[in-house]
């Protein structure tokens, strides 16, 4: 039986997704031009036409209308996906060595050809999205091929993991950093989140073996690296062997993390894994809810040694931080969890959203107060997040089971 609020959450999810995410990005992000979709649009909505077109921009748009179609059915909604799907395997797709350019330029000429792994990542993910909505063959194949690639060329066999970034052809190269703000080390917590994140959605269609093994490993890399289980956070980079390089953490990182993994679990199937995820889910949601929720329900950026220490409220951990904590509600039973995803979906309704071009904010100050500096549109802001986080709500609420640890 639904609790009280939940049935108005999941309308207000669906209204915001349909009323507001999705007309944005029908309406705005194609390029009518050159093909493809628009690189860059300020706050404001103005073009910036030099803006290269990058691989998770793509990717991203891929995943959200495939995805969404399955709750729309509109014609529009499955024309955009294609068109996603076409310009990634048109344009993005390296025909010589396999895998995905990073970026083009803004007339789809690769200039930056570099595999970065998280980016490969996000086509499997959106690839086995197309093929889950709209039962493609060759959408399916082009992510197994780049599984495959990934299996062959960027697993670390020594130590476990992934690496971040090699060159055209596969090979190591100097600066593996995914942006200039990432540390230049082997291993990153966000390129294995996402690769679980991908490698989950493919074993969802694809019951491969060496797929269930690798999926199974991420999981475990989780618990043996990337969790620091004294501080139910996640730590951030580390060298070949899993030596830790940093020492912040990010809580939107963390209350994404926590409900993929469960994720994950219960896609493998493993009673004894499922129930190892579902303890950490809950312990680092409680961490995020105690230290980086705001009184306003806004969810921190960064924090360090159980201090905040960037106080800035991105769109995409609000997103995430509504996901995470319904998902530790639903495992809990706890109104706790659900009082909290409620108050960060309020603080999404009133300093987020943007009443007047549409669409969320990059980000506020810790007052609420937007940065029309940063772009509506870009290579990072994506409809993914908050469009993936209307889905989830729906999905969890209009059903809500709770499993009560």
């Amino acid at each position: 039986m639904p609790v009280p609020g939940s049935d108005a959450l999941a309308r207000e999810a669906r209204r915001e997704l349909c009323e507001n995410i999705l007309p944005f990005w029908r309406r705005h992000s194609v390029d009518h031009q050159r093909g493809g979709f628009i690189a860059e649009l300020s706050n404001d909505l103005q073009p910036k036409a030099s803006a290269g077109k990058g691989l998770i921009l793509n990717a991203r748009i891929l995943w959200t209308f495939s995805a969404a179609w399955r709750l729309t059915k509109s014609p529009e909604d499955a024309k955009l996906a294609e068109r996603a799907l076409r310009y990634l395997e048109t344009y993005f797709r390296d025909a010589s060595s396999g895998g995905y350019f990073w970026e083009l330029d803004p007339e789809g000429a690769p200039v930056n050809k570099l595999k970065k792994i998280y980016g490969q990542a996000f086509c499997i993910y959106a690839l086995t999205e197309y093929h889950r909505s709209f039962d493609d063959p060759a959408a399916l194949t082009a992510a197994v091929d780049t599984f495959r690639l990934l299996e062959q060329h960027t697993r670390d066999a020594i130590h476990g993991g992934y690496w971040e970034t090699l060159t055209q052809s596969w090979k190591p190269c100097e600066d593996v950093r995914l942006s200039e703000k990432d540390l230049n080390e082997k291993k990153s917590m966000n390129n294995h989140l996402h690769l679980l994140e991908a490698y989950t959605n493919l074993f969802r269609v694809w019951r491969d073996p060496l797929l269930e093994q690798r999926l199974q490993e991420l999981i475990d890399i989780f618990d043996a690296h990337i969790l620091n289980p004294a501080k139910s956070h996640f730590r951030h980079f580390f060298d070949d062997a899993w030596n830790v390089r940093s020492d912040t953490y990010t809580y939107g990182h963390d209350i994404e993390g926590s409900w993929l993994l469960v994720e994950a679990a219960e896609v493998l199937g493993g009673k004894d894994t499922l129930d190892r995820t579902r303890q950490t889910a809950v312990s680092i949601a409680r961490a995020v809810l105690q230290e980086g929720l705001d009184a306003d329900g806004g969810l921190f950026y960064e924090g360090r040694d159980g201090t905040v220490i960037l106080t800035d409220k991105e769109w995409w951990p609000q997103a995430e931080g509504v996901v995470g904590f319904l998902n530790a509600w639903q495992l809990t039973g706890d109104a706790g969890f659900f009082q909290a995803a409620r108050k960060c979906w309020g603080f999404i309704r009133e300093k987020i959203v943007d009443p007047v071009h549409g669409e969320w904010f990059w980000a506020v100050s810790r007052k609420g107060v937007p940065d029309h500096s940063l772009p509506k549109v870009s290579m990072w802001k994506c409809p993914y997040h908050n469009s993936r986080a209307c889905l989830e709500m729906v999905h969890r609420l209009e059903s809500s089971p709770v499993t009560n640890l």
